[in-house]
């Protein structure tokens, strides 16, 4: 299965923001527990490539799917494909990222908002267009783009949680993004990795009632 066969399969993404990460592999196997294999890193977090490679070969072979976010340039996305990144998260249109992704046959989410950005991530090769702020809009505005772009997967992020989740996939979303409502970073910082699967679980939960 590719990267997209899996998200479109589990229907979430995890979108890991913390300051520590004591352990990325024990992360990742964590989320899967909970049934969402694919987990996104940020640049925002200190040392984010370190953990990275330490984690990347054995969250592949656990089934995880492993990739970075806030991916701002070139040099940065080029660094975390070469750290084992499996696919690359913008928070906006990037196209020195998108190049780079591409052009390594890289997965590549684009963040966009606008219509406008929507085009510009697809003409620049995104594989799903992320949409953020998603929670700004709500889920009827993923309706609504996919008016004039029916063919586009989107993945919006920001502001899900299990309250809201399944709105935005009745609305066509390709799967959503889940943050702190399922890696709250002193969880994360903790090693608790308990608690990460109990929240991961319930939000899976929440995306199928």
């Amino acid at each position: 299965m590719t990267e997209i066969d899996i998200l479109r399969a589990d229907r979430a993404l995890t979108v890991v923001r913390a300051e520590t990460i004591p352990d990325a592999t024990d992360l990742c196997h964590a989320l899967a527990e909970g049934g969402i294999r694919t987990v996104e890193l940020t640049f925002t977090t200190p040392d984010v490539l370190h953990h990275l490679g330490r984690a990347a070969d054995a969250a592949a072979a656990a089934g995880s799917i492993l990739g970075v976010g806030t991916v701002m340039t070139g040099d940065q996305a080029a660094a975390a494909i070469d750290a084992g990144a499996r696919f690359l998260v913008t928070p906006g249109i990037r196209p020195d990222v998108a190049k780079v992704a591409t052009g390594r046959s890289i997965p590549v989410f684009l963040g966009a908002f606008t219509p406008t950005e929507v085009a510009m991530a697809v003409d620049l090769g995104s594989a799903a267009v992320k949409i953020f702020p998603a929670k700004r809009l709500g889920p009827r505005y993923l309706s609504d783009l996919h008016g004039p772009y029916p063919g586009v997967e989107l993945l919006p992020s920001g502001g899900i949680n299990d309250s809201n989740a399944r709105e935005f996939l009745d609305a066509g979303a390709l799967a959503v993004c889940a943050g702190t409502s399922v890696v709250p970073p002193s969880s994360v910082a903790a090693g608790n990795w308990t608690d990460i699967t109990d929240r991961a679980r319930a939000f899976v939960t929440a995306l199928s009632a």
